[in-house]
């Protein structure tokens, strides 16, 4: 039995073709009629509902009384969390703030178009924003710092994070140091659908926001499709996806290694690994087995579900034209060029919202400290949306390229983030296995 489903990409019908295009979110029917009543009672019932369900989804202890953190909640986080996670955070955030401000644009411009009169753009933040940071299947720090930092550079004045409470009815300690280091201090302890609501309708405790931004579960998409027209649902982020595109310069294992960062997530991450050159493809095959005797139980199960299921595996194309086309028509989130010369294959991706160039740019450090953003579209949005921004009203790609000598620091700080948030196949990107792959080379 294959570690993976593989696909001989010439040979496959045009039905078949277009099903490795479909996402595990792509029909949510069922989870709208499911996810109505819960806004519903949001709607009618405000604080009283958020505990409810709390208890009754989350299994959290959860109450009227205690749904925000608070500033004591705060100060505890930065006692329990290591200070090497918190060096690891605040280097991030750093870098991720580094990128936005440069993103920013200036607050008002005017040109001469011709003598006499003027034409120009004028910036103001939008007055209030909230993030939603998923804990489903982890903890997600990360998410915190990349929704969080862009919307503090614009000067978004009202900010709140709605994020899952865990059982003890507490929020992820790392989740609550990332909010602080980069400026949000109102955190809400409610997620899913009903936080969807709560901020789109208000509650006692929760002030309604005009824009709803960050990745989530099908529960939360689907909200976000019922109440578009009652608030601003912005990119749509669901479940994780990755495209690993390999030429024949690089080893199938640093290939089969990369592609199972996002098929980590969950059963519902799609990740592909696309090349013209069989023996990466074999290599990578044959890795497989290798990377998840690496990997946490939990971890292994749902990489392997995605792998061999629908919405993954290794797809074998004719040409390296070839790849390029399917890469295209995926429009995947997170792109991998993993090649000794990514940049002669740049010109030819047209759809993909991270593009991540080189031996040396897992997205592992894409997802925790490069810079650019990683909250990005998902199910072929990445045609029409780029990353969250300062600015969400450009089309853009996001470029990571880190070179040897700079690497050994940012696989160090994502190595700590990875192994706190309890994903080994982000972890293994950035450890010493990387290193056997890189000098192996391709052959």
């Amino acid at each position: 039995m294959t570690s993976a489903r593989f696909y001989d990409y010439a040979s496959l019908s045009a039905e078949e073709k277009a099903a490795l295009l479909r996402r595990s979110e792509t029909d949510i029917s069922k989870f709208i009629e499911k996810v109505a009543p819960i806004l519903e009672a949001v709607r009618t019932e405000g604080d009283a509902a958020l505990a409810r369900f709390g208890r009754e989804l989350d299994k959290a202890e959860v109450t009227e009384a205690n749904l925000k953190v608070t500033p004591a909640e705060f100060d505890a986080a930065f006692r329990e969390v290591d200070g090497d996670v918190i060096e690891a955070i605040t280097f991030g955030i750093d870098n991720i703030r580094r990128f936005h401000e440069e993103q920013k644009p200036e607050a008002m411009w005017l040109k001469e178009i011709r003598p006499g009169a003027y034409a120009g753009d004028r910036f103001t933040p939008i007055q209030s924003v909230a993030l939603y940071v998923p804990r489903g299947k982890g903890s997600f720090p990360s998410v915190t710092m990349m929704t969080s930092v862009p919307a503090v550079v614009a000067g978004v004045p009202n900010l709140a994070i709605v994020t899952p409470p865990a059982p003890d009815g507490g929020v992820d300690a790392a989740t609550l140091v990332a909010a602080r280091l980069a400026g949000v201090e109102t955190v809400y302890k409610v997620g899913g659908a009903q936080a969807v609501a709560a901020v789109a309708y208000g509650t006692e405790t929760i002030k309604p926001a005009l824009k709803i931004v960050g990745p989530g579960s099908p529960w939360v998409v689907a909200a976000k499709r019922l109440l578009s027209g009652v608030i601003d649902t912005g990119l749509p982020a669901g479940p994780s996806e990755v495209m690993i595109l390999a030429d024949d310069s690089v080893h199938g294992g640093l290939a089969a290694l990369d592609l199972l960062i996002e098929a980590e997530h969950g059963p519902d991450s799609s990740a592909y690994l696309v090349t013209h050159s069989r023996r990466v493809a074999e290599e990578a095959l044959a890795a497989l087995p290798e990377h998840w005797a690496r990997m946490t139980e939990q971890r292994v199960a749902f990489s392997k579900a995605v792998l061999t299921g629908s919405t993954g595996g290794v797809v074998l194309t004719s040409s390296i034209e070839e790849s390029y086309a399917f890469v295209n028509a995926y429009a995947p989130e997170h792109l991998e060029i993993l090649s000794e010369e990514p940049f002669i294959h740049l010109g030819h991706i047209t759809e993909a919202s991270e593009i991540l160039m080189g031996t040396h740019t897992p997205v592992s450090i894409a997802n925790f400290s490069l810079g650019p953003n990683a909250v990005l579209p998902t199910s072929r949005w990445a045609r029409t949306f780029g990353p969250l921004s300062v600015n969400d009203f450009v089309k853009r790609s996001s470029i990571g390229y880190v070179t040897p000598p700079a690497y050994a620091e940012f696989a160090r700080h994502s190595h700590k983030l990875a192994l706190y948030e309890g994903f080994s196949s982000h972890a293994n990107a950035v450890s010493p296995i990387r290193e056997t792959y890189l000098t192996k080379k391709g052959g």
